[in-house]
């Protein structure tokens, strides 16, 4: 079971990773802001899964108001917020992209391993990004992953590379006492081959070195193969969020 300050630490490192242009505090919660595509580096998220005074709702939007940034809520699909979500549809706000936070230790991570470490990076280079931002995807969207990567600090940038060519890549977040894990992808052409096992093990082996014990990550509910993946590795889900939307205009 995680306690109240895996949580907050959990919470914490996620913002780290993800770089938003501007964060601030609020009696229990951390509101992101950003005007980017990135969910988790613009929506408000509580530090913990206890209950919360609903009467705060009014002072977190104005906090987004007051910074000039539009707001978005990333909560627990837990009864503490039971409160909070009937509120916000009161006000018509939406909710859509159920994603899990899965959490395991660095231990069980270790026996995901199909070959030769990969490279492990201190910036993303043109290759790396590449893979990240794969084929097809919205220029706008691109941009603003790429504005947020290159903001985030104590992160490694993981390469899987085969003849020049880079197959696959993830991104670990090193701090708050956590492995995160983001950004993994693999080529279409090469899926099945253990290569995100290569990373997740590269990834750990760093994260013990630095005395780090225990792993998260967030995927989204509907992506069984990583779930499949990320459950071989030991993580289980330690609880669903979904994000919440202002009306549309």
């Amino acid at each position: 079971m995680l306690t109240a300050a895996d949580i907050e630490a959990i919470e914490r490192a996620t913002l780290q990773a993800v770089a938003p242009e501007q964060v601030e505090s609020l009696d229990g919660w951390l509101l992101a802001m950003d005007r980017g595509t990135v969910g988790r580096a613009r929506s408000a998220v509580p530090l913990h899964h206890l209950a919360h005074d609903v009467d705060q709702l009014p002072l977190i939007l104005d906090s987004y108001a007051a910074s000039g940034f539009e707001p978005r809520f990333r909560l627990p699909d837990l009864p503490a917020f039971g409160p909070w979500h009937e509120a916000l549809a009161q006000r018509g706000w939406w909710r859509d992209q159920p994603t899990l936070t899965m959490t395991g230790t660095l231990e069980k991570l270790l026996q995901v391993h199909g070959g030769p470490p990969v490279e492990l990076d201190a910036r993303p280079d043109a290759a790396w990004m590449a893979m990240f931002l794969g084929e097809g995807l919205d220029p706008a969207d691109g941009a603003s992953r790429s504005r947020a990567l290159s903001r985030a600090n104590c992160a490694l940038f993981a390469s899987a590379r085969e003849h020049g060519q880079t197959v696959a890549c993830g991104a670990a977040s090193l701090g708050h006492g956590w492995l995160g894990v983001h950004g993994m992808r693999t080529a279409a052409s090469q899926r099945g081959r253990g290569l995100a096992g290569r990373i997740l093990h590269t990834m750990a082996v760093e994260a013990i070195a630095r005395g780090l014990v225990g792993v998260f990550l967030q995927v989204d509910a509907s992506n069984l193969a990583a779930r499949s993946l990320y459950h071989r590795a030991g993580l289980t889900t330690a609880w669903q969020y979904a994000y919440w939307h202002p009306p549309q205009a």
